[in-house]
């Protein structure tokens, strides 16, 4: 879908100045923003993307800035000039995507004392309890779906398959598939993408079909067709699993067997998940030129054309030097 296709984006803005003192007021209120998931478009201008939910959740907070000395006030905006809807998308991708990490972290916390042993099986249950839960309070703000979410499913997912499975199971990988099974097929996958998304698509038209047809629909709400596949979206049949982005996940599930793509899969997993797994020196000069990329183009297919060629010339490097 063109930026033109897409729906005018209206935003709820909160404006409010609040009293100096009690301090523990102003910390009250920034607790209260947070939590509904509010980003600041400027110092005392809060935003959230416009309905019946979100007016009411700023509404209740009006009444108590006012109530609190304050003063406030509610509109319904539409952005003109200065900053563009997308601009406000990423304010609120950037807020989630640092609460995501933040679960991410103590995630894999979790999963040092599975795997050390150092942890009864109860504690650990009521830890991923936590996350799950702490996730889900994420995912309720998370307007416009941002990446991190799959990241955070797929280590809470497999936390909870280390509990519950003997570790032959968790451990067993997915049947692989033959990726000629994948011809003719439609494949789907989150607008505005980004490496993970930039080098499926590159793969799937490389390896598995010339001919593919990719679709960019919305990161949140999306309801597949009959015959879709998903790849690094939420549910999707191609997506995070444990601490695997899904490009490697793709790959792992494919019957492609290739010395120069794994190479590829590392660098994009660190780029991805920006945890420094394998540490590749071709990992930071890739990163820039994919966000260059980005940051040049708006409509997806550009993205992954150009993205296309950065790729097709890592691959050609990963096999050249090897041989």
């Amino acid at each position: 879908m063109s930026e033109g296709e897409r729906t005018e984006q209206r935003w709820l803005l909160l404006i409010h100045q609040l009293p100096s003192k009690p301090a523990y007021f102003r910390v009250k209120i920034w607790r209260r923003l947070r939590g509904i998931g509010a980003v600041a478009v400027k110092s005392t201008v809060y935003a959230l993307p416009a309905n019946a939910e979100t007016q009411e959740d700023f509404e209740w907070l009006l009444q108590e800035i006012l109530a609190g000395g304050g003063e406030a006030m509610l509109c319904e905006a539409r952005l003109v000039d200065g900053l563009s809807d997308a601009q406000v998308r990423a304010l609120f991708d950037e807020a989630r995507d640092a609460d995501y990490a933040e679960i991410v972290n103590d995630a894999r916390i979790v999963a040092a004392g599975i795997k050390a042993d150092a942890t009864p099986e109860t504690e650990v249950r009521s830890q991923i309890g936590r996350l799950r839960k702490r996730m889900g309070e994420v995912v309720a703000v998370d307007f416009f779906g941002a990446s991190g979410r799959l990241t955070v499913e797929g280590l809470i997912a497999d936390l909870e398959t280390r509990v519950t499975e003997d570790e032959a199971m968790a451990t067993a990988p997915k049947k692989q598939i033959e990726a000629n099974e994948f011809k003719g097929r439609v494949w789907v996958t989150r607008r505005d993408v980004h490496v993970d998304r930039i080098a499926c698509s590159w793969l799937i038209r490389r390896f598995i079909d010339p001919d593919a047809i990719i679709r960019f629909v919305a990161g949140k709400g999306y309801v597949p067709n009959e015959g879709e596949l998903r790849f690094d979206m939420f549910e999707g049949e191609f997506t995070h699993e444990g601490d695997r982005c899904s490009f490697e996940v793709l790959l792992a599930r494919t019957a492609i067997s290739d010395p120069a793509l794994q190479a590829i899969a590392e660098i994009v997993h660190d780029i991805d998940l920006k945890d420094g797994k394998f540490s590749r020196e071709e990992t930071t000069g890739i990163a820039s030129l994919i966000a260059g990329i980005a940051m040049a183009n708006k409509e997806d297919e550009q993205r992954i054309a150009q993205g296309a060629s950065v790729f097709d010339n890592l691959y050609q490097y990963f096999r050249k030097k090897r041989g």
